[in-house]
């Protein structure tokens, strides 16, 4: 009886630090020190309602933005509560169709070159916002034609946003959604920004 009252009493002191206050802690701390990334990195609208988040991919098949990953997610598009990877492998005949649909869609788009993989691949969760500093800058020609922008200018913007990750040969990467919403806001696309 005596071990199982400490048993008891051990697993309860447990439960309380490792699954009450450190979280709490935590979620504190961070809230603190980090509050936008804290309460989920969210973007407003000019309105005030949340418009997305920084950390989800958007949905855009128009030529005149950057498209980001394609999503594998239930439902809809980059939908965050139907998170998932496709988990075909990459000799089924479902994910080689897909693969080649959207390869004939960026053709179709004015898309020419070779296509890294990430602008025609789901990511592991299918909400992925970042994509490839070469899928973005492969996408300039048809974004700047459809906004009625220099090229030039355009590709500046693209390189302000790439991110160089510490870890050696995992490559430049771009967000997309913060792109996206940056030349929304960009008063004109001229050369002078």
């Amino acid at each position: 009886m005596n071990s199982l009252r400490t048993a008891a009493i051990l697993f309860t002191l447990l439960f309380v630090i490792t699954g009450v206050a450190y979280p709490a802690a935590v979620l504190l701390a961070a809230g603190i020190a980090f509050p936008f990334q804290a309460h989920g990195s969210l973007v407003l609208a000019a309105d005030g309602q949340v418009a997305g988040s920084l950390l989800l991919g958007q949905n855009s098949s128009l030529p005149a933005y950057f498209q980001g990953r394609p999503s594998a997610t239930t439902g809809m598009p980059y939908n965050a509560a139907g998170s998932a990877g496709s988990n075909l492998g990459p000799t089924n005949p479902a994910l080689l169709g897909d693969v080649e649909m959207r390869v004939a869609s960026l053709r179709d788009q004015g898309i020419n070159g070779p296509i890294p993989s990430d602008l025609v691949m789901a990511s592991g969760s299918g909400l992925d916002p970042h994509l490839s500093l070469d899928a973005a800058l492969l996408q300039v020609p048809v974004v700047a034609g459809a906004r009625g922008i220099s090229e030039d200018a355009l590709r500046e913007r693209v390189l302000s946003h790439a991110v160089y990750p510490l870890v050696p040969f995992s490559g430049a990467y771009v967000n997309v959604a913060d792109l996206n919403r940056e030349l929304d806001r960009w008063p004109g696309g001229d050369e002078n920004g």
